[in-house]
């Protein structure tokens, strides 16, 4: 196991576009964002302007992990309830409801059934999403950006909070450290998530 790749946070001077593009393409087959986007075409378009709405707000709240090349990303948050301001938020939703258009309400279902399963109060530095470029995956820096990450948490005596829709990610999380905290399904049809958390030290 690795621990000496250089995963390092992202300034709050960089460009955001290239790690959401990274992100992007990394999410493109997500069982989650496909229920909530079903044309694949749109969805490609759509995603790298969804992630960089997501970017922002992370670096606003929380940091952004990424590997040199950019290939590797993740996106946090810190404990707690996180929340913006009246124009941050209206401008966020404003590129959200451009980027989903008709699909904007199964994504709403599905952000409100993950924040119902979150502990209150959130102790847990939140792993928000987490991606590897298809050119890099396979090669060790989806592993290494999240034990970035738990390291970064365990500094700060907190543990880690996530949630994955891709059934082989369960056992890469597993492996990890991450325990199941709870298996469920989007009603009306939609995918099934696994709520995880990695242990405060």
């Amino acid at each position: 196991m690795r621990d000496d790749r250089p995963i390092e946070t992202v300034p709050d001077t960089a460009k955001l576009e290239p790690l959401a593009r990274t992100l992007g393409a990394a999410f493109q087959n997500d069982p989650a964002l496909s229920w909530i986007v079903p044309d694949a075409k749109r969805r490609e378009a759509m995603l790298p302007g969804f992630f960089k709405v997501m970017a922002e707000q992370s670096r606003r709240h929380g940091e952004i992990l990424a590997s040199p090349d950019e290939g590797a990303v993740s996106l946090w948050y810190p404990p707690g309830k996180v929340s913006d301001g009246f124009f941050a938020t209206t401008y966020d939703n404003l590129r959200l409801l451009a980027g989903f258009r008709i699909d904007l309400p199964r994504g709403l279902k599905v952000a409100e059934e993950m924040y119902k399963r979150h502990p209150s109060p959130q102790p847990y530095s939140y792993l928000r999403y987490v991606g590897v470029a298809p050119k890099a995956q396979g090669k060790g820096w989806g592993g290494a950006i999240v034990r970035a990450g738990i390291k970064r948490a365990a500094s700060k005596g907190q543990g880690v909070l996530l949630e994955t829709a891709t059934p082989d990610n369960v056992a890469i999380y597993t492996r990890l450290g991450f325990e199941i905290l709870e298996e469920w399904e989007v009603p009306g049809g939609g995918p099934k998530f696994w709520t995880m958390i990695h242990p405060a030290p």
